[in-house]
């Protein structure tokens, strides 16, 4: 194809599409920075407001409790002062809540002390976002601080009764004393969560803004780019279109002429290849070394699709829910010996089950992984030198838990090799096994909840216990 065919046939994109996709970009930067500021100043107004109120909180109480010792009516006049501020911010989110932005919410801030210039924010913040989640944090400490509020002032309004009808007691005196530093022990926790709701709330949205600003500059900067090199790439088709006519029939020629001769190569090479194969195949006569790597072949696709059925139990155990629901442990412990009969040696074993417990409530899935690796690799590690081959399975309950047993009188593990049996890719003999039966076994039984121990000695036999908690059981 020539240049001038290729300059053609490219698709330039409207620039007009381009240049409003720069303008959508600069309008939704501008508002979201004009919303993300808006939002840190209500921010920072809360968290200004939150010094207020905890001043406020603990200064009263600092007061109150003057007052509770020294009875100066000064004190009492004090408490009442600084008690006013939290209670201001809690009439204005009572009122928010209840009715939205009025006089009675502004007025219940400036109550608070803060700042007349930050009202519209903190009360816009309160309006558009209290269902948000740090935000709605944020509020909910508030209320509970709100009511501790309340009761130091009911505190204080006992006290203030009690040392006007000269009643108040030395031991009235060290009961209020412990209530009022209990409320404000709780009352600066209240006060520390909400503080750090907000400034979490804070740093999610810088974190979020600059995300924003990353993605809006690269869309304007690639659309910027392409605009430009779409105009370059007009130009040049403009300037050079006389000359590439003039070259176009060379091009097509040299262009035509390299592709026949790398088509025709390319097809001529399997196919020399495939008739160099054939002709090897044809020499050979031993049809007894054919059997022997055709049975090679075989051992070799089972290993690997043994490999593949615990790549595939890895992956459900791994992305799978836990669903929790009836099982029958008979019905998994028969379809898993079924299906492994085609195991070597599998129908010279002799297979027991004792099962005190079938119906149990777990998860199906995990339960059925758990099974047949352990009933897989009791048939795999069998002694045929033994006289008599036998897999015993049971269940039982112990301790107020569920047990699953399986025992076998196989090839046993070695003591050093006991410590790594469920790791990943641990494997006494690879041509048995992946060596990610038992490690998946491992896994599966922690994701229900349960514990899994081994007891084997060489050329004697392994036994397998599960415990899976009797909280699931039916």
């Amino acid at each position: 194809m020539s240049k001038l065919q290729a300059l053609k046939n490219f698709r330039f994109p409207n620039v007009f599409i381009l240049i409003l996709i720069v303008f959508i970009s600069c309008a939704l930067l501008i508002c979201i920075n004009f919303f993300t500021i808006k939002i840190l100043s209500a921010n920072r107004a809360y968290v200004n407001g939150e010094s207020h109120y905890s001043k406020g909180q603990k200064d009263a109480s600092r007061h109150l409790i003057s007052y509770l010792y020294t009875q100066n009516p000064n004190q009492w006049k004090s408490f009442l002062e600084e008690i006013k501020v939290p209670q201001g911010d809690g009439i204005a989110r009572i009122t928010l809540l209840k009715a939205g932005d009025n006089q009675v919410a502004r007025n219940g801030f400036l109550t608070g002390r803060n700042h007349e210039d930050d009202l519209d924010d903190v009360i816009w913040l309160f309006d558009n976002f209290k269902n948000v989640s740090f935000l709605s944090k944020a509020i909910d400490e508030w209320g509970k601080g709100d009511k501790l509020i309340f009761k130091l002032f009911v505190i204080g309004q006992q006290i203030d009764a009690k040392i006007k009808r000269e009643i108040l007691t030395g031991t009235d005196q060290k009961r209020f004393m412990k209530e009022i530093s209990v409320i404000s022990d709780r009352l600066t926790i209240n006060e520390r969560n909400f503080s750090n709701t907000l400034g979490e709330g804070t740093r999610k949205i810088k974190d979020l803004l600059i995300i924003t600003n990353i993605f809006f500059i690269l869309v304007i900067i690639c659309s910027v780019c392409l605009y430009y090199s779409i105009m370059v790439k007009r130009l040049l088709v403009s300037k050079k279109e006389t000359e590439v006519k003039n070259e176009n029939l060379i091009i097509v020629n040299k262009e035509l002429d390299r592709f026949v001769y790398s088509a025709s190569h390319d097809l001529r090479s399997p196919i020399t290849s495939l008739k160099g194969l054939i002709e090897i195949t044809a020499l050979e006569d031993d049809v007894n070394q054919v059997r022997n790597y055709l049975q090679m072949m075989h051992h070799s696709l089972a290993r690997q699709d043994q490999f593949i059925s615990d790549i595939i139990d890895y992956s459900k155990n791994k992305r799978k829910e836990v669903i929790m629901e009836p099982v029958s442990l008979k019905e998994l412990f028969n379809e898993a010996i079924l299906q492994l009969m085609h195991i070597e040696n599998a129908n010279k074993i002799k297979f027991t089950q004792e099962l005190q417990i079938d119906q149990i409530k777990s998860d199906g899935l995990r339960l059925k992984i758990i099974i047949n690796n352990l009933i897989s690799n009791a048939i795999k590690y069998a002694d045929s030198s033994k006289q008599e081959m036998f897999i015993t399975i049971k269940t039982y309950l112990s301790e107020g838990s569920n047990k699953i047993e399986v025992t076998d009188n196989g090839i046993g593990i070695h003591d050093e090799h006991k410590e790594n049996i469920f790791d990943m890719y641990f494997g006494t003999n690879k041509n048995k096994g992946s060596g990610l039966g038992l490690y998946i076994v491992k896994e599966a039984v922690e994701n229900i909840k349960g514990d899994i121990t081994v007891f084997s000695e060489s050329n004697i036999g392994s036994k397998f216990i599960v415990t899976i908690p009797n909280s699931h059981a039916v």
